[in-house]
């Protein structure tokens, strides 16, 4: 296969999203202006090798299992998941909400590691969902700490497109939430992201200080929000800090980013 086929075979790979889970071989050849044979030979050969899987009925293509295969593999090899699990785990058993840990990838927060309170003894390590930085708390507890100029260009390049009736749509709303982050230690999502969720998120640091992923817990406002609120926040923070000093991180080390 050649540089220009692998090129096109990846492309055709990034075509499948959440919105667009099931493509026929003409949406593929639309998509990237490509005749139909075309297409039709490099959509074999991915499915040949387990990459996409067609549906008999349909006659269309997904992403195949040796997508998720690899996702697993990658998953449980990130150390932000070799370390921090345990004390996720902890984590969801105290508190009974939700536990998702999370990095920062191509301007989004990438969920790595979910863990449920019904089945705490067992821990998800999975690539995705790709979660919208400005609407939730994962990738608010990541974006308050990095440089300013870092914040500024997300901005530019990220509308902050309204997806429930609280989410913060407006650049100067924005930057205030992230201040009020910074000042505080953690960050909220009061339903911005899924009405009748509501998130707490700290962030994780590296050796260098960098914030390099998130700690959520999530549930009904009335959980995540009410009178269990400040205990709740401890145990996050206390956690965040636990996986960011096997992450190499040491108090004091922080690379805050500065107000403006």
């Amino acid at each position: 296969m050649s540089v220009q086929s692998v090129d096109r075979a990846l492309e055709i790979l990034a075509l499948f999203t959440t919105a667009s889970p099931r493509l026929g071989i003409t949406d593929i050849s639309k998509a990237m202006g490509l005749a139909k044979p075309t297409v039709h030979g490099l959509v074999r050969t991915l499915a040949s090798h387990g990459f996409l899987a067609q549906d008999q009925e349909s006659k269309k293509y997904s992403l195949g299992l040796k997508i998720h295969e690899m996702g697993t593999i990658l998953a449980g090899s990130l150390r932000i998941n070799q370390v921090g699990g345990g004390p996720a785990q902890m984590l969801t058993k105290s508190t009974g909400l939700a536990t998702r840990l999370a990095i920062w990838d191509q301007g989004t927060a990438l969920v790595t590691l979910l863990l449920f309170p019904e089945s705490v003894n067992v821990m998800y390590h999975q690539i995705g969902p790709r979660i919208s930085a400005y609407c939730s708390s994962l990738g608010k507890a990541i974006l308050a700490y990095m440089p300013p100029i870092a914040i500024e260009d997300y901005l530019d390049h990220q509308p902050l497109t309204s997806m429930t009736p609280t989410t913060i749509t407006t650049r100067e709303g924005f930057l205030k939430d992230l201040e009020a982050t910074r000042a505080r230690g953690y960050s909220l999502d009061l339903e911005e992201c899924i009405s009748g969720m509501s998130c707490i998120g700290a962030p994780i640091f590296n050796y260098a200080g960098a914030p390099v992923g998130s700690l959520s817990i999530s549930g009904s406002p009335d959980q995540v929000m009410g009178e269990r609120k400040p205990g709740l926040i401890r145990e996050l923070i206390l956690t965040a800090q636990q996986i960011s000093s096997y992450m190499g991180w040491r108090p004091g080390e922080s690379a805050q980013a500065s107000p403006g």
